[in-house]
């Protein structure tokens, strides 16, 4: 019979390495294997439990959340074909910016590993000790936020450090100035109620772990095409052996990446198989919750943020343009190439 009650420390545990994941002289997260397979950091208990429990829920009639990345449609800027013609034509900030941008967002994910998360237990009508969401707090979440942000003490980076060596290969460090993400890349919630049926703080964690899967998945297509990027043949000529590394080190992310975008789904397929205990003494079915929730991000990550992100990034490659000695010729031929219609596109020129 499957193990399905884990301890922190094996949820922890790492696979054996023969070399440790090195790269311009800064240590990274996980190893590899003695025939060079890339080896993710804190996968030995993990991948084991992830398997254990997915089997189990299969076994109780649920399913793994039905989502992946294919959901996500709308608009990008600058698009594959968008951000090659400006590396082309010398315009190399915008690809930089989005390594940098990259790192710093999956370095605040190193939250994970701080943050007091309600109990489920409390609000689950089931049994959840044998569950994945049972184990959140002990050991899953903290995993994750790790892999994020890495283990400073230690001189061990994760997925931030990952990428600031990716892009530093391919530009050189300090190419161009340093650069802050967004406050926040997650659909903004504050003073809305999306499940007023449940209390606060287990709304804040469904609606926090939904969140964080669409921004999973909203990284994915990006690592893809950041790899596109770095193994285009003609970009990053004088660098193209680095190029290459860099796009080994995204794929190394993607790697570690995939297991939590498994957790996710398995964490909300848990919940959408159990009921859920209302402020009112009652039950709601978790699907009817989270599958009310979801809705509405899905409509806001493929309707509402994308167009919105490309106009307001758009509109701030002008100054670029603008300072270019050819910047109207390269202007018309990125326009020519954009996912925005003739009308945003006019609309996101001027502001």
């Amino acid at each position: 019979m499957a193990e399905l009650a884990y301890t922190e420390a094996e949820l922890m545990s790492d696979l054996p390495v023969a070399r440790p994941h090195v790269v311009a002289g800064r240590r990274m997260h996980g190893g590899f294997d003695a025939d060079g397979r890339y080896i993710p950091p804190r996968a030995a208990g993990r991948e084991r439990a992830i398997a254990d429990w997915t089997h189990a829920l299969r076994q109780r009639g649920g399913e793994l959340f039905a989502a992946d990345a294919s959901l996500l449609t709308g608009p990008r800027m600058p698009n594959l074909e968008q951000q090659r013609l400006l590396l082309r034509e010398g315009i190399g900030v915008p690809f930089w910016n989005n390594l940098t941008t990259t790192g710093k967002i999956e370095g605040r994910g190193r939250i994970l590993a701080e943050m007091q998360f309600p109990d489920l237990a409390q609000i689950v009508a089931e049994d959840v000790s044998t569950m994945a969401i049972g184990h959140l707090g002990k050991g899953l979440l903290k995993a994750h936020g790790i892999d994020e942000g890495g283990e400073p003490a230690r001189g061990i980076g994760g997925h931030d450090v990952m990428w600031f060596v990716a892009r530093d290969l391919v530009f050189g460090a300090d190419a161009y100035p340093d650069v802050e993400p967004p406050e926040s890349i997650s659909r903004p919630e504050a003073g809305r109620r999306w499940m007023p049926e449940l209390p606060a703080p287990y709304e804040g964690l469904l609606s926090f772990l939904m969140n964080l899967l669409m921004i999973e998945f909203r990284a994915e297509i990006g690592f893809a095409s950041t790899q596109a990027i770095l193994r285009t043949p003609d970009l990053f000529a004088d660098r193209r052996e680095a190029a290459e590394e860099a796009a080994e080190i995204v794929e190394r992310i993607r790697e570690d990446e995939r297991i939590h975008v498994t957790s996710l789904r398995l964490y909300l397929g848990e919940l959408r198989a159990c009921r859920l205990r209302t402020v009112d003494g009652g039950t709601v079915s978790g699907a009817e919750v989270i599958d009310r929730f979801w809705s509405g991000l899905v409509n806001w990550a493929t309707v509402e943020q994308p167009r919105l992100a490309a106009e307001q990034q758009r509109l701030a490659l002008e100054p670029l343009f603008d300072r270019h000695p050819e910047g109207a010729r390269i202007r018309a031929a990125f326009d020519a190439c954009s996912d925005l219609g003739p009308a945003r596109l006019a609309q996101a020129a001027v502001g």
